[in-house]
Order: C-alpha cells, then sequence, then structure tokens
C-alpha cells in the first residue's frame, strides 16, 4: 500500500515543481579575452549605468496567455561594471576615479523576447551599450549592439536563455575592449 502511495505521489511533486516559473534570470558575464592595449598603465576612471526604459531582461510571450515578464536576480549594472574594470586593467589600464581620462558604459537595452510556438520557441535577445569617452580635449561616443536568436523544441529552460544570453554579453564587452579607436583614445 505504502509503495502505492508513494508511485502515485512522485509523479504529482514533480508535477508541481514544473509548473513554478522562475521569476528572476542570472546572468554572469565573463570577462572576454583581452588584448594588451597599452605599453604603460594609463589611468582611466569607469563609470557604468543602466539607462535601459525596463526593469525586465526577458519577455515571455505566449497566445492566449498573459505575457509574462521577468527581471534580473542581479542587476546588470553591477555585473557589467565588474566585467569591464577588469577588462580595462587587463587590457593595461590603471582604475583612478581621479583620472583625467573617463569611459562611462551606458547599457541601453539588454532584453530577451521568447515567444512560445506550437512546437517550440524562439527567443530574440539584445544588448546595446554606448561607451562614451573623454579624454583632456575631446569626447568620443560610440554604440554597440549585439543580437542573438535561439530556437529550441518544446519550452526553453533558463540555463540555456541565460547561457545564450552571457555569450551575447561576452562577445559585447570584449568587443568594447579590443575597439582600436576606444583604446586609441583613451591613450590621448
Amino acid at each position: 500500500m505504502k509503495r502505492l502511495l508513494l508511485t502515485l505521489t512522485f509523479p504529482l511533486l514533480f508535477a508541481g515543481c514544473a509548473s513554478q516559473n522562475p521569476t528572476h534570470m542570472a546572468f554572469s558575464p565573463q570577462v572576454p579575452n583581452i588584448s594588451q592595449q597599452t605599453a604603460q598603465r594609463v589611468p582611466i576612471s569607469i563609470e557604468t549605468v543602466d539607462t535601459r526604459t525596463v526593469d525586465y531582461v526577458a519577455r515571455f510571450i505566449e497566445e492566449g496567455t498573459k505575457t509574462r515578464l521577468v527581471g534580473p536576480s542581479e542587476p546588470p549594472k553591477l555585473l557589467l561594471d565588474e566585467v569591464f574594470r577588469a577588462g580595462f586593467s587587463q587590457a593595461g589600464y590603471q582604475i583612478d576615479p581621479s583620472a583625467t581620462n573617463s569611459v562611462q558604459i551606458q547599457l541601453e537595452e539588454l532584453q530577451m523576447d521568447v515567444t512560445k510556438k506550437t512546437f517550440g520557441y524562439e527567443a530574440k535577445h539584445s544588448v546595446l551599450i554606448a561607451v562614451q569617452a573623454k579624454n583632456s580635449t575631446q569626447e568620443l561616443v560610440k554604440r554597440y549592439k549585439a543580437k542573438g536568436t535561439l530556437k529550441g523544441p518544446l519550452t526553453p529552460d533558463f540555463a540555456t536563455l541565460e547561457l545564450d544570453m552571457n555569450k551575447l554579453l561576452g562577445q559585447l564587452t570584449g568587443e568594447i575592449l579590443n575597439d582600436p579607436e576606444l583604446n586609441q583614445f583613451l591613450q590621448q
């Protein structure tokens, strides 16, 4: 009798767990491969700001149901600030809040739209970062954008979506940190 009860209970427990939808996505962008950019330690100050117009990072869209919004588990601004500070340090810069040369990283977009279809899903994601660099005489403003698409069967799992967004963030931060025009400007 106990065995029958356990056999019937386990599927109900798993069904209950499966219906729990996560409310946050965890991103952990890594410092990409950085080329040494300076022969000597050039001091720069870094500031990271989040200028996004929305608080969520993912929108789950399924026909006939209410769109579900999912926020980040940690502020993206903090995660990107860590990546850029470590990246510019690896590139040969000295991070100094009082430096004449400064870089402001502006996170303008970090979003994923996941559409549930009949036989699977499609996730379209994009990241937009503006960089405003200043030296003693000039200012340089550049925008960097990366987009990606992920398709799969059934329903998406959060780990796959998070991994794909982390790859996109790594690609874009690497492009910024290794940008010859930006690095040349910061060394003037």
